[in-house]
């Protein structure tokens, strides 16, 4: 034996024994209505989804009636698009996905959550669903790139498509604190051409755009005011069925005060506060 055949031995035997080291791929379980995607394992599916419905959501009608719309239109396999929900923190950008799929689970909608990290999978992922008679939502939530991270080339192929088409069974929804996506920079409007009364952005900001552009749909949610965050705090005291109510406006004045934001999470954290004292 050769000292070559003999190094390509060791390297077999190596190889052998590293992959019985690295953890088996699991067979999907496709009773669940909500999933996670997990490196090297897969689809995992969410034993116990966020009971949210569409009814807990309150002063965004507006947003839930386009989410509603072109969730629905999915479902029933008619033409939908991709989603944008942006804006303000804590105002129901991401519960109004879990509710979502509440509503339309028993018609076969599903969720997969996917971490911004394993974006670079987006291809794995979708080729485990294509051809399921259910339809999915690949959901992103606090959904932001930096200049070059990976996984931003993956997502804009699945949401334009690329030689191949996106199968129809499969949307992508999103949340972010960025319509585009990306952070932007002073430095970036150096780029920009000026001809006559037109403007031009520049390369870095076209590609930027670019992506968020992918999305048919964008959704905007806005920060509260604060009788809208008092009607929110009311309705979650409802709900938890606090009758002692004597200084609760006062008190979710000063909790959102403390907190330094008005928004539909610190409500609902007030009426858990206020609820268990009471």
């Amino acid at each position: 034996m050769t000292d070559l055949d003999s190094l390509l031995k060791k390297a077999e035997h190596l190889l052998e024994r590293f992959e019985k080291l690295l953890p088996e791929a699991c067979e999907t379980d496709w009773s669940g209505i909500a999933y996670r995607w997990v490196p090297k394992k897969g689809l995992v599916k969410v034993q116990h989804p966020h009971a949210i419905s569409l009814d807990h959501l309150k002063e965004i009608e507006d947003q839930i009636s386009l989410a509603d719309g072109n969730t629905r239109q999915f479902v029933k396999g008619r033409p939908a698009n991709n989603v944008l929900l942006t804006g303000s923190r804590g105002t129901g950008k991401s519960s109004l996905v879990k509710a979502l799929l509440n509503r339309y689970a028993n018609d076969g909608l599903r969720l997969i959550e996917v971490d911004k990290k394993d974006l670079v999978e987006l291809p794995d992922i979708v080729s485990e669903i294509e051809g399921r008679r259910e339809k999915y939502i690949l959901f992103c939530d606090d959904l932001s790139f930096d200049s070059g991270e990976a996984g931003y080339k993956e997502l804009k192929v699945v949401l334009d498509g690329s030689i191949a088409a996106s199968p129809e069974n499969v949307l992508v929804y999103a949340t972010s604190n960025r319509r585009h996506l990306m952070p932007e920079y002073m430095s970036e409007n150096l780029e920009t051409v000026y001809s006559g009364d037109e403007i031009r952005p520049g390369e870095t900001t076209e590609e930027k755009i670019s992506l968020s552009e992918r999305f048919g749909l964008w959704i905007s949610f806005h920060p509260f005011d604060q009788n809208e965050y008092l009607m929110i705090v009311e309705h979650w005291l409802d709900h938890f069925k606090v009758k002692r109510r004597k200084g609760a406006t006062e008190a979710a004045l000063q909790w959102a005060m403390n907190r330094g934001s008005r928004s539909g999470r610190i409500a609902w954290q007030f009426a858990r506060d206020w609820a268990g004292k009471s």
